[in-house]
């Protein structure tokens, strides 16, 4: 069973790195034989096994977040412009202004903002009947990201490396590529009362995509047996009181930041990769206003997931501003000109690699906008009815799954909550959302709280 409840851990005044790690390991992860693994003479840590509730489809998750509130109407749940729904009359009622037509394989409609998208659009499974948890941008992006709109809670990362924890010694098991924080800041990618060191990793696009990583000054092996001292001295600080998550995990990251130094720079080096994948990427494009280019996270993402990173969230903010499009849809455009491409390429990518089928790509969004114009051109925030996506990991290809009205205001049919959402991402990691569980401030709590439950219209 994969459950842990918070427990006092004795530390030996004398240890080294590795015994750190035993300790700490040991007090949050409940992984018969992974631990032994992990810290066996520099072999990395093997998948899990027998410690899943069931046999898994899946073993990382990609997960692209769209900050700001993505329109359903105007993409992946087009709705008609016909007459009536030209912005005039008492509701201002306005289809999607950019155009659609269906995938010739699976026959899905998208909007053409997203051509790229559309073509791969048999090998997704489309979901267009999703609630929001909330109509304001942090509490539903809290929503979104830890099943909580209203109060602090781990993310889905930090459930997931929690309960499975990570297939590589050199990387962390949760990363974050994010160039701008989304709506709730860092909460997003926090651990909160879960060990700390199952919080995310954030990595930001450019030249240094994790501050001070560079090795100073000293010798490796003079750095090596100063990182010896620093653990043994703080083993000696943990060992003296009860089990501080907060030093378990400062303690570990500088084991992980040794480590780092070597694989986190290969694995952002992009310099290595053929002429024909960055030119799928659009590596070298044209974007349309500022911003990060989400080519490279979208890049570096399958280069984590190679390496055995176990969770990897992009955070697409977009240009200054993001997807909040209240006074001018055409704000849609640039935003999805920058984003269509990568996003296309990476799914991909991940199947002509073989790694589709183990790997969950999630597409989403706070909520979606109104069916009716606000301010010049724009819409609001829409939380009864928007579009997210999934691909590979054991999902359907080319299914749609939900049905809005005529103008995507309410749904009609198979509605799917956000606890829904998470306990079906956990079911196919090979998790049983009601067992995965943490006990804090005296109750067992889990990532879908006393909700959710596994959408098997969604699973091949």
């Amino acid at each position: 069973m994969i459950g842990s409840q918070s427990s006092n851990v004795n530390l030996p005044t004398m240890t080294t790195r590795r015994h750190a790690l035993r300790s700490l390991f040991g007090s949050s992860l409940l992984m018969p034989g992974m631990l032994s693994e992990l810290l066996a003479e520099g072999r990395p840590a093997a998948p899990l096994g027998s410690g899943l509730h069931h046999p898994a489809k899946a073993k990382r998750v990609i997960m692209i977040y769209a900050t700001g509130g993505v329109s359903h109407i105007d993409t992946f749940d087009p709705k008609s412009a016909e007459k009536g729904r030209d912005g005039t009359g008492k509701d201002k009622l306005m289809g999607n202004l950019f155009g659609s037509c269906r995938n010739k394989r699976c026959g899905t409609e998208v909007s053409d903002l997203f051509p790229r998208l559309r073509e791969v659009m048999d090998e997704i499974c489309l979901v267009r009947s999703m609630n929001a948890s909330h109509f304001d941008h942090s509490e539903a992006t809290l929503g979104m990201h830890t099943g909580s709109p209203t109060f602090a809670r781990p993310s889905m990362g930090s459930w997931i490396s929690y309960g499975l924890g990570s297939t590589s010694r050199d990387l962390p098991s949760f990363v974050v590529i994010a160039p701008h924080l989304p709506y709730a800041g860092t909460q997003v990618y926090a651990s909160d009362f879960l060990p700390a060191v199952h919080q995310g990793t954030r990595v930001i696009p450019g030249d240094k995509p994790i501050a001070n990583l560079d090795t100073p000054g000293a010798a490796k092996g003079l750095h090596a047996r100063e990182l010896d001292l620093v653990a043994k001295l703080n083993a000696k600080h943990l060992a003296a009181r009860e089990h501080d998550s907060a030093l378990a995990a400062r303690m570990e990251s500088f084991e992980t930041a040794f480590r780092m130094q070597t694989a986190a720079p290969e694995a952002f080096d992009l310099s290595q990769e053929p002429a024909h994948i960055r030119e799928l990427y659009g590596i070298d494009r044209p974007l349309k206003g500022p911003g990060a280019d989400f080519a490279w996270q979208c890049l570096v993402a399958r280069r984590l997931a190679e390496r055995g990173v176990r969770f990897i969230e992009l955070i697409d903010t977009g240009s200054r501003p993001n997807w909040d499009s209240h006074g001018e849809m055409k704000d849609h455009a640039d935003l999805a000109h920058n984003v269509d491409q990568p996003t296309a390429a990476l799914v991909t990518d991940l199947k002509q690699r073989g790694m589709l089928d183990d790997t969950i790509v999630l597409w989403a969004t706070e909520f979606g906008r109104t069916p009716h114009r606000e301010g010049k051109n724009g819409r609001g925030h829409h939380r009864d009815c928007f579009s997210v996506w999934l691909a590979g990991g054991g999902f359907k290809k080319g299914h749609v799954h939900g049905v809005t009205d005529e103008i995507g205001k309410y749904t009609l049919q198979d509605p799917v909550e956000v606890h829904d959402l998470h306990a079906t991402v956990l079911h196919q990691l090979g998790i049983d959302h009601e067992r995965l569980t943490y006990r804090h401030a005296g109750r067992d709590f889990r990532l879908t709280d006393v909700h959710g439950h596994v959408v098997r219209d969604l699973l091949a």
